[in-house]
């Protein structure tokens, strides 16, 4: 019955992702264009690629060591599965670019942080949201928020269903002797709009990251809130 339950529950998972990404033509649209995905950008010849679309390769459990789990899609996609938030296997420090694509499931029922929920952690500490807010007047725990550190200044929102992307330029926190100097900075993109520039964040760990020294490198990690989003095309960029 056990084997059973765990089988019905990985297909029930598939077929309401499926489902939440149907049809949003009751979805009124603020501009036409919000119905349009994002173009893909590749990445540079300088980048690091951490998700090409072809396999979990570098991304692990929390744990560090069990191999990621979350689900590969046709496109070069992956879907959050349940189980778990993922991160790379490798970690950062200093000052880089992230560049990450996203598309958030259509969930009309649902309400406030249960819309098509995840994040986009930087050195597993400091979220930048995602979440279907569309139309909203976005506070801090909205799509493109810092969590409970910073509101977007504006909400650049495709969509539901819609591709969409945040390009991330990210420095550290500075330390001397082991202890923060200086917080981590943030500058956001969401789907090419500037929506946090050079943004201090003063906490060293937003709700649910990994937390850790704020003075040594970190993951990327991607948050499973329960919800089927997507990710495709993801890579860094060390900055000098």
């Amino acid at each position: 019955m056990r084997r059973l339950a765990l089988a019905c529950a990985g297909l029930c998972f598939a077929t309401l992702a499926f489902a939440q990404y149907g049809d949003i033509g009751g979805v009124k649209l603020n501009k036409p264009e919000d119905k349009e995905d994002v173009k893909s950008v590749p990445p540079p010849k300088d980048a690091i690629v951490l998700f090409d679309g072809k396999s979990l390769d570098g991304w692990v459990k929390t744990n560090g060591k069990d191999k990621a789990h979350w689900k590969l899609l046709e496109g070069g996609v992956m879907q959050v599965q349940g189980g778990g938030n993922i991160i790379t296997e490798k970690t950062f420090d200093g000052s880089f670019k992230l560049h990450v694509e996203f598309r958030v499931p259509y969930m009309p029922d649902a309400k406030g942080q249960g819309r098509g929920n995840s994040g986009v952690y930087v050195q597993g500490r400091y979220e930048v949201q995602v979440l279907d807010s569309y139309g909203l007047n976005s506070k801090d725990n909205d799509c493109g928020g810092i969590y409970s550190v910073a509101a977007p200044k504006v909400n650049a929102c495709k969509a539901p269903t819609v591709w969409q992307s945040y390009d991330i330029e990210f420095h550290a926190p500075k330390c001397a002797d082991g202890k923060k100097t200086e917080p981590a900075r943030i500058t956001v993109y969401h789907n090419g709009v500037k929506i946090h520039d050079d943004q201090k964040i003063d906490k060293d760990n937003t709700t649910a990251g990994l937390g850790g020294d704020p003075c040594k490198p970190g993951p990327i990690m991607l948050q499973d809130h329960g919800n089927p989003v997507q990710f495709r095309n993801i890579w860094l960029v060390p900055m000098k």
